[in-house]
């Protein structure tokens, strides 16, 4: 198992899985809504619950699912899944530091586990990475608790909304609830004017940018958002404030 069990006695665990908790419900219908979507698009139960038990990424299938339905080739579909997952190359560099300590196959499994909310709130949590062993097991522990309760919560409903296709309809909506979940994380980090800049520059730049094939105005939205930001960064009105002297 990637998650020791000194990380379940932690104190953080619990924390971790109590921050989750609250956005659960709108991952959860997110989930169920992909799982009905899968057997909508004419994939077999076997293979929809085999997706929705290997695959722990939402966007990506939600983009897929439709190619799958067209009979897109599967290079198409492979390309679409990589550029709407792009997002996680950034996740995985700011994560880097935080888990180098560990051996490359819990790096691979937390990889895996890593979702939008969990990267949010694992970094709202510990915005630094951990510099002795004491702190680098809070940090995991924190993160066992918040993953777990999440890739639960989705894979459970995922396969819920298999079994359960022919009586939930997608005209309900329910996967919205999961886009509510991500705006409410994304308010909450809009801490300073250069985030809020962030967030305006990449949510125009997706909508101007939608008819680019395989799902591109996202990435086209991130590049924009960080260059933006990039060249922002040192303007006086968006500079953080610097710490005054300590008194000789």
């Amino acid at each position: 198992m990637f998650f020791l069990p000194a990380h379940y006695r932690h104190p953080e665990f619990r924390r971790g899985f109590l921050d989750m908790v609250g956005v659960t419900p709108g991952i959860s219908a997110w989930g169920l809504m992909t799982g009905v979507a899968m057997v909508k698009s004419d994939m077999s139960t076997v293979e929809a619950l085999f997706m929705a038990t290997i695959v722990f990424a939402g966007s990506s299938q939600l983009a897929a699912i439709p190619l799958i339905l067209a009979g897109a080739p599967m290079w198409v579909i492979l390309a679409t899944g990589m550029c709407v997952n792009l997002r996680f190359v950034v996740f995985s560099a700011h994560l880097r530091p935080y888990v180098m300590h560990l051996p490359r196959w819990q790096r691979l499994v937390s990889g895996y586990l890593t979702t939008d909310l969990t990267y949010v709130l694992f970094v709202k949590r510990f915005p630094k990475p951990g510099q002795s062993p004491p702190e680098q097991v809070a940090q995991m522990a924190y993160l066992a608790g918040n993953a777990s309760i999440n890739w639960f919560g989705w894979t459970f409903c995922s396969v819920l909304g298999v079994v359960l296709a022919n009586f939930v309809a997608p005209q309900w909506g329910l996967g919205f609830a999961g886009i509510l979940a991500l705006l409410g994380m994304m308010f909450s980090l809009a801490s300073s004017r250069l985030r809020w800049v962030s967030a305006a520059v990449a949510g125009a730049t997706a909508v101007a940018a939608y008819a680019l094939p395989l799902k591109l105005n996202i990435l086209v939205a991130i590049a924009a958002a960080v260059a933006i930001c990039l060249l922002l960064e040192r303007a006086p009105l968006f500079a953080p404030a610097s710490a005054p002297p300590e008194d000789q």
